[in-house]
């Protein structure tokens, strides 16, 4: 039995290591190295990748994030080429497409994403494809330049309750960010959001988050544990339980949210792919 568990763990490194190569080969960043996601190994052993798109530096300086904070790249406009590649190259069938919060520029990277998508399209029409926008500071052209798109998710992370993100999020808004996920659904767009428990929230402020995205329409909803990235990043308050995060999911499911996805582990695109194949729209 050793002697197969060593075969698999070989297979699974060097899975792994292919990912790996293809994505420094195309100088190409993801979220599941920047933000030091738990699941990385599992995801890549299984040769997936969430792409993050724009470079790696971050505009905001959410307190739970290790993406960094720091002046950002220059726009690399054949990003959305070396995407295609690499997707081609790893024989992926259900893309998730993030990226960092660009407030430099002036749609906020809208018209990047655009690029992204119709380069996959023409390469890959039959994919699957999921965004995971940020707010773009509401601004209502690259909205409509996200909604021109054909996507199969539009995803956009509340990560936390009202009262917590001046805290959390402190360059974020919450009612800006339901506006945002209004927006998408009254577009007829399957909507999807995350949101990560530990930071000291109350569960009637749950209840509360979870009623406002059902209200905005949104289907899916993961609840994950937030586990402090790094030293710099805000302490974890409260670990939930197994029981506890059941518990959260039935809450959810009883605001009127369809399709909810809680535990420890679990994060906005973690397993993505298994996430969709059960969605009715």
């Amino acid at each position: 039995m050793s002697g197969q568990n060593n075969i698999k763990r070989k297979i699974r490194l060097g899975q792994i290591n292919d990912v790996i190569r293809i994505l420094r080969a195309g100088g190409l960043h993801t979220i599941c190295e920047e933000a030091r996601c738990p699941n990385i190994c599992e995801c890549m052993s299984k040769k997936r990748a969430t792409f993050l798109i724009m470079g790696d530096g971050c505009t905001r300086g959410c307190r739970f994030c290790s993406v960094r904070h720091y002046e950002p790249d220059k726009i690399d406009y054949l990003e959305p080429e070396r995407i295609r590649d690499a997707v081609l190259s790893l024989g992926i069938k259900y893309v998730v497409i993030t990226s960092v919060t660009r407030d430099d520029l002036p749609l906020g990277g809208a018209d990047i994403y655009e690029k992204v998508v119709n380069r996959l399209r023409e390469s890959c029409p039959d994919i699957r494809i999921e965004l995971l926008i940020p707010d773009f500071k509401g601004n209502k052209e690259a909205y409509d330049i996200i909604a021109g798109l054909d996507i199969d998710v539009l995803n956009h992370n509340m990560e936390t309750v009202r009262s917590l993100y001046p805290v959390v999020r402190p360059e974020a808004d919450y009612e800006r960010s339901l506006e945002l996920l209004r927006y998408f659904s009254k577009r007829g767009f399957f909507t999807k959001s995350g949101v990560i428990v530990g930071f000291g929230e109350e569960t009637t402020e749950l209840k509360e988050l979870f009623s406002d995205l059902a209200v905005c329409g949104v289907r899916m909803l993961t609840i994950g544990q937030y586990l402090k990235p790094s030293k710099s990043n805000i302490d974890v308050v409260k670990y939930y339980s197994d029981e506890e995060f059941e518990r959260l999911k039935d809450l959810a499911v009883l605001s009127g949210i369809d399709y909810v996805f809680s535990g420890r582990y679990v994060r906005s695109s973690y397993s993505a792919e298994e996430q969709y194949k059960g969605v009715e729209i």
